[in-house]
C-alpha cells in the first residue's frame, strides 16, 4: 500500500516541490532567489512588483509562484519586444530554422521535465500531457519542412501577441509561437490566467536560449489585455478562449488594420438519427472525455431522434460507466484527472443542482474512483461525467459549453428539429451527425453550423496541414492550421480564408 506520508507531509507534495526544484536546476535564469518565476521579455527576466500562486488542481496546493506584472511594465514589454521583430524578421529563413531547430533541441533534451510539469500545471494524466508536447514537436519539425514553400513571396507582419486558454499550452500555444517566429515575426504571448503557467515558462526560457524573439507575461487580465491587444505596436493577435472576453478582442480590434485570428467557445453537436452502430458510437463517447472534456473541440449535447433516446442512453451510461476519474499522478490508472480548479468544478455542480431544480433529470452519475487518490487528498476540483435530460432551453447549460465532463441530452422528432437543436449556438467549432443512411448524412452535415463536421465520426482541431477555423459566433478573422496559420500572420499574395464580420 503507498505510504503517503513522510515527516508529516504527504509524498504528492513533496514530488512537486522536487519537480519545480528540477525546473530550477535546468533553467536557473528563469527563477529569482526565492525561487519564483520571472518574465522572459526581449532577453531579459522581468522582476515584478508582485507574484501570483499557481494552484495545482491535482491537490490544491501551491506548485509554483508567477509574475504579477503591471500595466506598465506590460506596456514596456510591448515595446522591447516589437523592437526585436526587425533584426530577427532580416535573418534569412534558413537561419531562422536553425534558431528554431536549436529550440526543438532543448525541448526535446527536457522533455520529460516539460511533461511532469504540464501535468502538475493543469491537471492533466502523464499520457495526455505527453501527448499536448509531443504534438507541439511534431508540429513544428512538419513547419520546418514546409516552410520554405509557405513563405514564398510573404513577408513577417511584426509582434504577434498570443492570448490563449490553458488546455493546450504546447500543442497549440507554444506550437504557434513556434511558427509565427519561424515566419519572422517577434513574439509576446500571455501566461493563461488559469493554469499552465510554469511549463511554459521553462519552455520559454528554452526557447530565448535559442535566440527566438519571444517574451512571455504574467498578470491580471486588466492590466494586460489593452497592451496586449491595443497597443500599436501590436501588428497581430492570436486568441484562444471564451465568447464573452473573445467579443470584446474583436470589437476592439474589427476596426483597425491589425490581423486577428480569434478562437471562442461553441457548443458541439452530436446528431443521431437512423442509426445503428451503437457499439462504435460507444467507443465514440468513451474517446471524447479525454482531458474530461476540457476542450473546445469536445461534444458536449447529444441531439437524439426520440425512438432511439432508450437506445442511446443505454449505450452512454455502458461506455462512461467504466471511466475512471482521480489523480492522474499517483499511478494508478485513470481515464481523466481534475477540472483546472476547485472553483471551475463547483460552477458546474452549481449548474447541475440549477436545472435539477427546474426538472432536468440526471440519467447518469458517475463516481470518482476511491484507489485513485491519496489518504486525505483534497478532491475540491474533481468531477465525474453527467448526463443531463429536459435541460430548461434558458439554462446556461443548454446555451453554453460547459468545459467539462457535463452533457446535455436533447429528444427530437424531426429533421427540422434535429438541425435546430444541433445550431443551437450560433455557430460552433466541429459537429458531427450519426445515421446508417449516407444521402441523410449528407443532407444534415450540409446543414450544421460548425467548421468542421464528422459522419459517424467524431472530429477534431486537427494537426500541421489540416486548416482550422469556426463558423457563426465562434470564430472571428483568419482561419489557421497548416499553411493558414503561417498566411494568417505573414503578408503576400494569397487571399486570406477566414471569419470575417459582414
Amino acid at each position: 500500500m503507498l505510504n503517503t506520508e513522510v515527516v508529516g507531509e504527504p509524498l504528492r507534495h513533496l514530488e512537486s516541490r522536487r519537480l519545480l526544484a528540477e525546473a530550477r536546476r535546468a533553467v536557473p535564469e528563469a527563477f529569482d532567489a526565492q525561487g519564483r518565476l520571472l518574465s522572459p521579455v526581449a532577453g531579459r527576466w522581468i522582476h515584478p512588483p508582485a507574484w501570483f500562486k499557481a494552484i495545482s488542481p491535482i491537490d490544491g496546493r501551491v506548485l509554483a509562484e508567477l509574475p504579477l506584472l503591471g500595466a506598465s511594465q506590460v506596456e514596456e514589454s510591448v515595446e522591447q519586444a516589437a523592437a526585436e521583430f526587425a533584426p530577427w524578421a532580416a535573418r534569412p529563413l534558413d537561419e531562422r530554422a536553425r534558431r528554431v531547430t536549436e529550440a526543438v533541441v532543448q525541448l526535446h533534451a527536457h522533455r520529460d521535465l516539460l511533461v511532469r510539469l504540464l501535468a502538475w500545471d493543469i491537471g492533466k494524466t502523464l499520457p495526455t500531457a505527453s501527448n499536448d508536447v509531443d504534438r507541439c514537436l511534431a508540429g513544428i519539425a512538419w513547419y520546418l519542412e514546409q516552410m520554405g514553400r509557405m513563405m514564398d513571396g510573404r513577408k513577417p507582419l511584426g509582434l504577434i501577441s498570443n492570448i490563449a486558454s490553458w488546455n493546450y499550452p504546447f500543442s497549440v500555444l507554444l506550437l504557434n509561437v513556434l511558427v509565427q517566429s519561424l515566419a519572422g515575426n517577434s513574439v509576446i504571448a500571455k501566461i493563461p490566467t488559469q493554469g499552465g503557467g510554469a511549463s511554459l515558462t521553462v519552455a520559454f526560457a528554452l526557447l530565448r536560449r535559442a535566440g527566438l524573439p519571444v517574451s512571455l507575461v504574467g498578470g491580471r487580465g486588466r492590466d494586460l489585455s489593452e497592451a496586449l491587444v491595443g497597443h500599436p505596436r501590436i501588428a497581430g493577435v492570436a486568441f484562444i478562449g471564451g465568447r464573452a472576453n473573445g467579443g470584446e478582442v474583436h470589437r476592439r480590434l474589427r476596426s483597425t488594420n491589425k490581423r486577428y485570428a480569434l478562437e471562442m467557445e461553441g457548443v458541439n453537436a452530436y446528431a443521431i438519427t437512423h442509426f445503428t452502430d451503437w457499439d462504435g458510437l460507444a467507443a465514440q463517447i468513451r474517446a471524447g472525455f479525454d482531458f474530461g472534456k476540457q476542450r473546445c473541440t469536445a461534444y458536449t449535447r447529444w441531439v437524439v431522434e426520440q425512438s432511439l433516446v432508450p437506445k442511446f442512453v443505454r449505450t452512454y451510461v455502458d461506455a462512461v460507466s467504466a471511466l475512471r476519474v482521480g489523480n492522474p499522478v499517483l499511478g494508478s490508472h485513470v481515464d481523466f484527472g481534475p477540472l483546472i480548479s476547485s472553483s471551475k468544478a463547483e460552477e458546474l455542480r452549481s449548474l447541475i443542482a440549477q436545472v435539477r431544480e427546474q426538472g432536468a433529470a440526471v440519467l447518469h452519475e458517475g463516481e470518482l474512483a476511491e484507489d485513485a487518490f491519496a489518504a486525505s487528498q483534497e478532491r475540491g476540483a474533481y468531477l465525474a461525467p453527467v448526463l443531463l435530460f429536459g435541460v430548461p432551453q434558458d439554462s446556461e447549460l443548454y446555451l453554453r459549453e460547459p468545459f467539462g465532463p457535463v452533457d446535455v441530452l436533447v429528444s427530437v422528432d424531426s429533421e427540422e428539429d434535429l438541425v435546430r437543436e444541433a445550431n443551437v449556438s450560433n455557430g460552433a467549432l466541429v459537429a458531427s451527425v450519426a445515421t446508417d443512411e449516407p444521402e441523410l448524412a449528407r443532407r444534415i452535415a450540409s446543414r450544421l453550423h460548425a467548421f468542421k463536421v464528422g459522419i459517424n465520426g467524431l472530429r477534431s482541431r486537427g494537426d500541421r496541414e489540416e486548416s482550422f477555423g469556426g463558423k457563426g459566433g465562434s470564430w472571428a478573422g483568419a482561419f489557421v492550421g497548416g499553411t493558414h496559420l503561417v498566411r494568417a500572420f505573414t503578408d503576400g499574395p494569397h487571399p486570406l480564408e477566414g471569419n470575417w464580420p459582414e
